[in-house]
């Protein structure tokens, strides 16, 4: 099952598997995404461990060679995971756990000729509920997306929609692919409601520390 919704001239969303979408595609400018890793993860009541069994959404990795063969600038989460080529800059996202059970820092891959940044956010409530089992925090994807040139972002694994959000926050064009039917009206939702928002209720809050990393 396709399907395509046009929220306005410039976000456009598609509901498919991002391999066969992928090569219909007009250009973009960048790619900001967070695809599954592969590793199964669940929680113990101490800390985050992989099942090593099936029956997870995220048994299989995603294949990342279609997104890096694009030549646009390029931000991966989960970069620790994939076959990537070296990078000077990687950005952290350090969630502030104090002694929470999942990863105190997320890391992204990038290609960009820039040094290694840190985010420091903990979100408190995910932005008025978690929606996807992986969801970024709209905040983290906002600052990724103030990384990559003007133009159109992709996001090939679109989950509940954190990219699109923040693109229209930001006043960016935004191309989103979600296979998955419920997680796709989700984003379609969550950014409809974004595009509805008068502009001048977007002025957002502070942003938190980011500090350059000299790796």
């Amino acid at each position: 099952m396709s399907r395509v919704e046009h929220l306005s001239e410039d976000v456009v969303l598609h509901l498919g598997d991002c391999r066969e979408i992928l090569p219909t595609l007009g250009k973009v400018d960048a790619v900001v995404t967070d695809p599954p890793y592969g590793i199964n993860i669940t929680k113990s009541n101490r800390l985050a461990v992989s099942r090593g069994h099936g029956g997870s959404w995220d048994d299989e990795a995603a294949d990342v060679s279609p997104l890096l063969a694009l030549g646009v600038p390029t931000i991966l989460w989960g970069g620790n995971y994939f076959d990537v080529p070296p990078s000077r800059c990687i950005l952290v996202w350090d969630k502030n756990n104090a002694g929470r059970d999942f990863a105190d820092v997320e890391i992204a891959w990038t290609n960009l000729d820039q040094v290694a940044r840190r985010f420091m956010y903990r979100p408190m409530n995910m932005d008025g509920g978690k929606l996807h089992p992986t969801q970024k925090p709209i905040e983290v994807m906002a600052w990724c997306v103030g990384y990559v040139p003007e133009g159109i972002v992709l996001d090939p694994y679109m989950g509940s929609g954190s990219t699109g959000v923040a693109c229209v926050q930001e006043g960016r064009g935004f191309v989103g692919i979600e296979r998955e039917p419920r997680y796709f009206d989700v984003a379609c939702r969550r950014i409809s409601d974004e595009l509805k928002r008068p502009r001048l209720e977007l002025a957002r809050a502070p942003q938190p520390v980011q500090e350059a990393m000299q790796l």
